[in-house]
């Protein structure tokens, strides 16, 4: 694996991650991708590892994705001086990333209050499914239950017929980016004052301004212009197609587009359709999507991309998550490189996907084993006690 030297934007700043499952390991990740110390307090035994393992009970998929850039430091909350510890170990941070409820949080004496009395520059970042001053609070909250609660469900039940979860835990990875930049302002604002504070992220709130971006549509205005939904992406026909080999967005956005599309396909008929030659051109129109379902399966998915960069209309071929490491963009990006995992064997690895050109990130550290780093970081501060 890498180096442990710290790199990126974010060196010389430390988290303290006492997140589980996916939104806040995922938001503590991407710093610790950016070059901040990240450490990881876990309870011993009690830690929840989703995903199928090879080796090591724990050491999951999905642990190894969102658990890299980190050090792992077992404490037992509920023993006294193990507490004691972790607030010491807080004290040395800059940042903390919890989604502990707020009645387990008032127990263990680790509230915002109780920790920003002994660091008032803490940035204390707190994500939970509803928010605290709402009558839901208290309530058990998970990405499918999220989905539903911010009217993601709704949204797959009118465009799909079927109120499905999608499959992607997205409530989750979407309220750890808003962790992520919920928190990285948050030390801006304290860069300038010195002043520290509370940040609140419920998941629900989050997802419902996601999802309202483009969804709240004639219901913007009051009184409403028109229903709630975005039009083009609730068209049944707004989707990949079968090529004449496998499949491809081929998404065509102007009636040129479609024009092109259809004297490709060998099918200047359409391209002469009055819907593609008039000045009021709609593109909600979800036949011509079906023309185009028909058309994508003159060509093979190659030929289509040769088409589509020539006429500049929209596509991508649609990538197999089987072989997303044989892909060429994939493998170019380094977006998944196989690397040597020190108890896990060899393991494909998430690249990072942005790039900076004066600071950039770096994986230093592979996902670590619960309580591996404990005796290290529990050396270091005493060093620091003197």
């Amino acid at each position: 694996m890498a180096n442990t030297t710290a790199a990126g934007p974010l060196d010389g700043v430390r988290i303290i991650d006492m997140s589980t499952v996916v939104m806040g390991p995922y938001a503590a990740q991407i710093l610790g991708d950016l070059g901040a110390d990240v450490i990881k307090i876990e309870s011993p035994g009690d830690t929840i590892r989703m995903g199928p393992y090879r080796t090591t009970p724990g050491m999951t998929s999905l642990h190894l994705n969102v658990n890299r850039n980190k050090r792992s430091v077992a404490l037992n909350l509920k023993d006294p001086a193990e507490h004691e510890q972790a607030l010491r170990l807080i004290d040395t941070a800059d940042a903390l990333i919890t989604n502990m409820r707020p009645r387990a949080l008032a127990r263990l004496g680790m509230t915002y209050q109780d920790v920003a009395a002994r660091n008032p520059g803490l940035v204390y970042a707190q994500a939970q499914g509803f928010r605290s001053d709402s009558d839901r609070a208290g309530n058990a909250a998970y990405d499918e239950t999220v989905q539903a609660a911010s009217g993601l469900v709704d949204i797959a039940d009118r465009a799909l017929g079927t109120p499905m979860i999608l499959p992607s835990i997205l409530a989750d990875k979407v309220a750890g980016l808003t962790i992520l930049y919920s928190l990285l302002a948050a030390l801006v604002h304290r860069g300038h004052s010195g002043q520290g504070q509370h940040i609140e992220i419920p998941m629900t709130d989050t997802m419902i301004a996601f999802n309202l971006v483009e969804h709240l549509a004639g219901h913007v205005y009051e009184p409403a212009e028109g229903p709630t939904g975005f039009p083009l992406s609730m068209l049944p026909g707004h989707r990949a197609r079968r090529t004449k080999d496998g499949l491809a967005c081929v998404m065509p956005y102007s009636a040129q587009n479609y024009r092109d599309v259809f004297n490709a396909a060998g099918r200047p008929d359409l391209a002469a359709d009055p819907r593609v030659n008039t000045e009021n051109f709609n593109l909600i129109d979800n036949d011509l999507y079906d023309l185009v379902d028909e058309c994508a399966q003159a060509l093979t998915t190659e030929e289509w991309a040769e088409v589509c960069a020539k006429h500049n209309i929209p596509m991508g071929p649609v990538l197999e998550l089987e072989h997303a490491h044989e892909d060429d963009y994939v493998r170019d990006g380094h977006l998944l490189d196989a690397v040597e995992h020190p108890t896990e064997g060899l393991i494909r690895q998430i690249g990072i996907p942005v790039r900076f050109s004066a600071t950039p990130g770096s994986i230093r550290r592979p996902a670590p084993l619960p309580g591996q780093d404990t005796a290290d970081v529990l050396a270091e501060l005493a060093e620091l006690a003197g």
